[in-house]
This record gives structure tokens, sequence and C-alpha cells, in this order.
């Protein structure tokens, strides 16, 4: 099972506060015990919102809206992919993380990604054909950095 694991922006994340150099140390940490269990599969920090857009789409338009946008609690401040056994395996994984907000309440959500096979019937073999050989050309493209 794939989980995205999400870390929720606060108000100093979205001031764009750096993260101390004991954090990022304790991140790295955290990260390389990931990779070694064959958990890791993707992980970054967003910038704060004020340098993001958002498209919304209504009635066949899409209006553009530029950040930064209000409700912090609501935004996101970085995003892991995970590759786990089970959703209480991710659970006990973000147990195991550093705080990644020190000094403010920080949350860290988890949600498990949809899989080809929980999308039933109208996943057509085209379609999952299609979704396979996309894959493979993002998985080529990263490779190539």
């Amino acid at each position: 099972m794939r989980f995205m694991v999400i870390v929720k922006a606060t108000p100093n994340s979205e001031a764009g506060a750096m993260p101390s150099q004991e954090l990022l140390a304790a991140m790295g940490a955290f990260n390389e015990e990931l990779v070694k269990a064959g958990v890791m599969l993707a992980g970054e920090g967003l910038q704060p919102s004020s340098k993001g857009a958002r498209v919304k789409f209504a009635n066949g338009k899409r209006t553009v809206v530029d950040g930064p946008f209000a409700e912090t609690k609501e935004l996101v401040a970085g995003f892991w992919l995970w590759q786990c056994k089970s959703r209480d395996e991710a659970i006990e994984w973000v147990k195991r993380c550093p705080d990644p907000m020190p000094g403010e309440e920080a949350v860290i959500e988890i949600r498990q990604l949809f899989e080809a096979d929980d999308f039933g019937a109208e996943f057509t073999p085209e379609l999952r054909e299609q979704e396979e050989r996309l894959r493979a050309q993002s998985a080529k493209l990263a490779a190539k950095g």
C-alpha cells in the first residue's frame, strides 16, 4: 500500500521560516531510516503558499488565484510518499518522526493512495495499460534526473 504523508503548514512555515540545522539533520536521519527500510519513495518540503497558485474549475471556466492562501491549517508544508504494509505501519513511522514544527503545534496527515484495483471495471484494460506506460515513462525521466 502506498501512502501520502502530509506535513501540514503552520504560521511559521507559511512565513518562510527555514528549519534549523538540527531539525534538518534529524529529518535527514529519519529519511535515511525510511529509505533503508524500503518505505520512502519520495519526500519534499514545499515553499509557502505565497509562492503558489490555485486553479479553480467552475462551469467550464478556469480561474487562477495567486497565493498566499488563508487557513494555514489547511495548507501543506511538505510530504512523503511511502510504501507500507498497512495504515498501522505508516502511523508507527509517523510517530517516530522528528517534530517537524518545533515550538508550534504540528500535524502530519496520512492518506492511502488509490491503486488500480480500487477503480473496478471502469478502469478498463486499455486504461490500465496507459497508466502502466505513463508510470514507466515517468520513472525513466526521474532516473535521468
